[in-house]
């Protein structure tokens, strides 16, 4: 099956949340939640949010106020995030959230909307664990990368299913590298590469030609912006991320 090439992300930004629970830590923990994506290759990639859930370690399940509707992740990118879920918590541990997709789901490729179904298994809610140990008064985060070069596959004759793979990262443990290359315009994957560990982390430059590559647990990477031909491939080396800040690469010229 032919996979589309970009990385979309969500992230969830600990703010306001509120329900009862068994937990015996009796308190008010801010949470909400927040979503973002990076751009790619699409017209619109538009998710039907419905609903977002948390559960806590004892299995208490919290349902936050949501602003419910359909979002073209493209419009939220490098960094810019929109708020679609508040709420207050009375539970000091979250364990899982669970993010409840409508089926008003589509891709738009070429000026034209595709439908994006949903496999039965994931109507009922997608199911991410997190685990986070909350305290009064802090502002939590978690990243939720949406990687659609996972999610969104492409069955034949014009049809695509979403199949959502989401990886969860704890912003408050994590770094980012940011950049923009020039030509702007030119359609480019970037891919940061972990020396260490192998696992890799992708995002692909926006029209302005910006990237921003989050998530990304600190250590050194090799970071590698794969143009559309007959552009060639440029790899910056032993980039070091450092947990709660931004590596800056400048700019980067395709030739």
């Amino acid at each position: 099956m032919k996979k589309i090439n970009v990385i979309l992300s969500f992230i969830l930004l600990g703010f306001l949340l509120n329900s009862c629970n068994n937990d015996n830590t009796t308190g008010s923990y801010p949470y909400a939640v927040r979503m973002t994506d990076a751009p790619g290759p699409y017209d619109e990639v538009n998710v039907d949010i419905l609903g977002v859930e948390v559960t806590g370690d004892a299995g208490q399940t919290v349902t936050l106020n949501v602003r419910k509707g359909i979002y073209n992740l493209l419009d939220f990118s490098n960094g810019v995030s929109t708020l679609i879920a508040t709420d207050s918590l009375e539970i000091s541990k979250v364990e899982q959230i669970r993010l409840i997709l409508g089926t008003e789901n589509t891709v738009k490729i070429n000026n034209v909307s595709y439908p994006l179904s949903t496999p039965s298994a994931d109507q009922t809610g997608l199911k991410l664990q997190v685990h986070q140990t909350l305290e009064q008064g802090i502002l939590y985060s978690v990243l939720l990368d949406f990687d659609a070069n996972k999610s969104i596959v492409s069955t034949g004759n014009g049809a695509y299913k979403l199949k959502p793979v989401i990886r969860t990262v704890e912003a408050a443990i994590s770094g980012s590298i940011k950049g923009k290359v020039t030509p702007a315009g030119s359609l480019a994957v970037v891919t940061a590469v972990d020396v260490l560990t192998n696992l890799s982390y992708s995002t692909n430059v926006n029209a302005s030609g910006e990237f921003l590559v989050m998530g990304l647990p600190s250590g050194t990477y090799n970071v590698t912006i794969t143009p559309v031909l007959p552009l060639a491939p440029v790899t910056k080396s032993t980039i070091v991320v450092t947990t709660g800040n931004t590596t800056d690469l400048g700019t980067v010229i395709l030739l």
